[in-house]
């Protein structure tokens, strides 16, 4: 190579390397959130504004319209014609507060027609930007200024301000918690104890993952094991909280021999590790132990959230190698196809996943931190201005549960296996399209031909349900979709005996005519209840005859109980 090759190419990577640099600290400053995003959405509502007289004066109307609406009803007590659970103590009926609600929910639904149904506009700049006034106007909600909400000034009255003062020490010890850095709050709920403590052995161990088989409680168990695949962004006990809901002891109980892989929480030393390396030493490497153990044939392989999407790219590779030791698959709230992935999709564009790409370029990996702070974005008024008016207002501590602690204890996300999630993933949607390869291959949905159950959450807000509903359009196979009430997590820890629970079940053939989301919903009726009994009653259905105890580990095929659950991995911070 030239001297002068060489101070060009020298001085591209170092021009590249400067370039990352700056957008590392612009990441740093913005949260993780690219400004180009918001800026080109607002530029292209803006032209597209001032080129339709039409809206213009739409918008004109009804600013008078609501200002006509106000004046009509300043002084008279009245409800809310909008059901906002912000304001749905009696309360906010009676005036002045009446008209501060008024006016607050006029201007969200004005500033909605103003950001909508602009002819030409961008789909996606306009959910974005649509999105991002409505997050700005509820900074300035009624509810969240103390001296206009009536609930917090009915509080202050009662308790001669003892709750304001309550308030006060309850963001003092949040500050000072989050000055250290804790994650968990109080004692009461402890991995290894209280979580995290059905029986079990850690019998197998690589870099990335540990891999748990839990003691049987039934004299037999079905022929073929059970493997669970969390998503490496969580920690796995989210499916073994206490006791009574616990997903693993209760399938257990149900005469199942249950393995769970429990992942790594990486460091920067672990930036370079990607998609295939969590295949080899995840599921891969897991299904290899649990053959030498069990010494099964075959293996039942369930998959939540990003772990549901990892397994599916396995199953798929593993239909096209012809490789049969998958008797069945499970997806909780899993995509295998996100070209609509909800709102968390709104502003992952090609700015955004270089931002990210930068920002964990230069750090190594993705904070938990950063990550809950998208989450957190997205239920802002549950997550952020509830919580502040509850806590640090009405001087109200919600009473801490597992599902909160697990929730305060995430994980990293190294830099390399990231950026390929949300490149060819999120953003590119290839593995949809058959485009996703993987160690010389296209990888196609459409070879599976396993028994495949899905399970969808009604307010799904990471994996919206009629997204994990997709992979019944997407696969041959015979599938079954569950649709169950509550969130992504608490629609998935949903134990027999939890009040208010109920699902809708229907099982797909190849063959039978195509349904879209909504016809599903509406053809089939919600059974009350868990929807766990008819997950178990679908494994056992598949599963073959039960049979003896297999040994926990096995020292002679090089897979010794190393220690007992939940193992180390999960201990890391």
């Amino acid at each position: 190579m030239s001297e002068t090759n060489w101070n060009t190419t020298g001085m591209q990577a170092y021009g590249q390397a400067m370039d990352r640099a700056a957008r590392a600290t612009i990441a740093g400053m913005t949260r993780g959130l690219a400004p180009s995003v918001l800026a080109t959405a607002t530029l292209d509502w803006m032209m597209h504004l001032a080129s339709a007289p039409g809206k213009q004066a739409e918008l004109y109307e009804k600013a008078v319209t609501a200002a006509s609406t106000m004046m009509s009803g300043a002084f008279a007590a009245h409800e809310s014609p909008v059901k906002d659970r912000r304001f749905a103590a009696e309360q906010w009926s009676r005036q002045p507060f009446a008209a501060l609600r008024d006016a607050f929910l006029l201007t969200e639904d004005w500033w909605q027609s103003a950001t909508t149904g602009l002819r030409g506009m961008d789909r996606a700049h306009e959910a974005a930007l649509s999105f991002s006034v409505r997050q700005a106007l509820d900074v300035f909600s009624p509810s969240n200024v103390p001296f206009f909400n009536p609930e917090v000034l009915s509080r202050t009255a009662e308790t001669g301000g003892a709750n304001l003062l309550q308030g006060a020490m309850n963001f003092a010890s949040d500050m000072a918690q989050f000055a250290s850095g804790a994650t968990v709050n109080g004692t009461e709920f402890r991995v290894g104890e209280t979580l995290a403590a059905t029986p079990g052995k850690v019998v197998a161990r690589t870099h990335l993952m540990e891999l748990i088989q839990y003691a049987p409680t039934t004299a037999t168990v079905h022929a073929e094991p059970v493997l669970i695949v969390p998503a490496w962004i969580m920690k796995y006990y989210i499916l073994d909280l206490s006791q009574q809901n616990s997903l693993v002891r209760w399938l257990v109980a149900q005469g199942h021999t249950v393995f769970m892989i429990s992942w790594r929480n990486p460091d920067s030393s672990d930036r370079d590790l990607g998609l295939v390396d969590y295949l080899d030493q995840g599921p891969r490497a897991a299904l290899k132990a649990i053959q030498a153990i069990t010494g099964a044939p075959r293996i039942h392989a369930a998959g939540y959230c990003l772990g549901g999407t990892l397994l599916s790219i396995m199953a798929a590779q593993m239909a096209h190698d012809h490789d049969e030791r998958l008797a069945s698959m499970t997806l909780f709230a899993a995509q295998v196809d996100f070209s609509e992935a909800g709102e968390l999709a709104l502003f992952i564009s090609e700015a955004q996943v270089a931002l990210l790409e930068d920002m964990m370029w230069h750090q190594g990996y993705l904070d938990s931190d950063q990550m809950s702070g998208a989450f957190t974005l997205l239920r802002s008024n549950d997550l952020v201005w509830s919580r502040m008016i509850h806590e640090y207002l009405m001087g109200e501590r919600p009473h801490a549960n597992d599902l909160m602690t697990w929730n305060a204890d995430a994980t990293r996300m190294p830099y390399r296996m990231h950026s390929e999630y949300l490149r060819e993933l999120f953003l590119e949607n290839r593995f949809a399209e058959g485009k996703f390869e993987l160690e010389g291959h296209k990888l196609a949905l459409k070879d599976l031909r396993l028994p495949i159950l899905a399970v969808g959450t009604e307010s799904d807000h990471v994996a919206p349900w009629r997204s994990v509903f997709k992979i019944q359009r997407l696969s041959d196979a015979e599938v079954t979709f569950i649709l169950t009430s509550g969130g992504h997590n608490a629609g998935i820890v949903s134990e027999p005996g939890h009040k208010r629970r109920h699902y809708r079940i229907a099982t797909a053939r190849h063959g039978d005519t195509y349904q879209d989301a909504d016809e599903w919903f509406a053809a089939n009726k919600p059974v009350e209840g868990s929807w766990w009994p008819a997950w178990a009653t679908w494994l056992a259905a598949h599963s073959a005859p039960h049979g003896k105890l297999p040994p926990m580990g096995n020292p002679g095929a090089g897979y010794p109980a190393l220690c007992d659950a939940p193992g180390t991995y999960v201990l890391q911070r």
